[in-house]
């Protein structure tokens, strides 16, 4: 079972395929822009003025590139800044249109990329440097506490958000609950919450499947709601939750 958004799940769910799964799509959640985007379209007219732009999200790529070729700009207006990325899927889809992110941590969570920069950044550190970061507006504040920790300025600039997907997962919730899924995926703590409401906690805590997560933030949230069996990707992208699922089921 994917619950992850329905424009995001065709690769995961064609890796799953190539290995023989049978897919269940189940999007809890959707991806949208935030209604007022003018702070975004003020940071994007002077990106001079910072020295990183960090993308933590795929998401957030795609809401601000669509927003750059909206209001007449273009991949081009990164060329007077540096860009972050927090994985290797948000650095290939900045790559894919245009940007190559000039740093993309070995851990792919918000602390280790905001020690990442510190260390980019040597002696002088990041005291006094302006980093733009726009993000979802539920994000965790990880990121931006550890980068003014190390002095940099952070303007954390909401541009989506995730939001309950309208679907009715009554059949799939007993199938769950009579063990007939053997495995769900959760991309996002956002999936496992809006999961958790749709299903029932019922279901959800059932413990009758493998729970796979990609990443440390993602598991904690998992446990914290009762999610039982929780496995984690190793590396934290979608190849390593494909992984952590054929090795679980090997």
């Amino acid at each position: 079972m994917i619950t992850r958004a329905r424009e995001q799940a065709g690769d995961l769910a064609r890796a799953l395929e190539a290995h023989g799964a049978a897919v269940v799509l189940a999007p809890v959640i959707r991806i949208e822009p935030v209604p007022q985007l003018g702070p975004l379209r003020a940071a994007l007219a002077g990106l001079s003025a910072y020295r990183w732009v960090v993308f933590t999200s795929q998401n957030a790529v795609q809401i601000v590139f669509d927003r750059l070729l909206a209001w007449g700009l273009g991949p081009r207006a990164f060329a007077s800044t540096s860009v972050a990325a927090i994985g290797t899927a948000t650095g290939d889809a900045l790559a894919q249109r245009g940007v190559v992110p000039a740093l993309v941590p070995d851990e792919f969570v918000g602390e280790a990329l905001a020690e990442a920069l510190a260390a980019r950044a040597g002696e002088g550190g990041l005291a006094g440097s302006r980093v733009l970061i726009p993000s979802a507006q539920d994000a965790r504040d990880a990121l931006a506490e550890g980068l003014r920790a190390h002095g940099a300025v952070v303007e954390v600039v909401p541009v989506y958000r995730t939001v309950p997907a309208v679907i009715d997962l009554t059949t799939l919730a007993a199938d769950l609950g009579g063990g007939r899924i053997d495995a769900v995926t959760f991309t996002s703590s956002s999936t496992v919450r809006s999961f958790v409401d749709l299903v029932g906690r019922g279901a959800a805590t059932s413990g009758r499947f493998a729970v796979v997560v990609i990443g440390p933030v993602t598991a904690s949230t998992a446990r914290e709601l009762g999610l039982a069996d929780v496995i984690e990707a190793e590396p934290h992208t979608v190849p390593g939750l494909v992984s952590a699922l054929v090795r679980r089921f090997a």
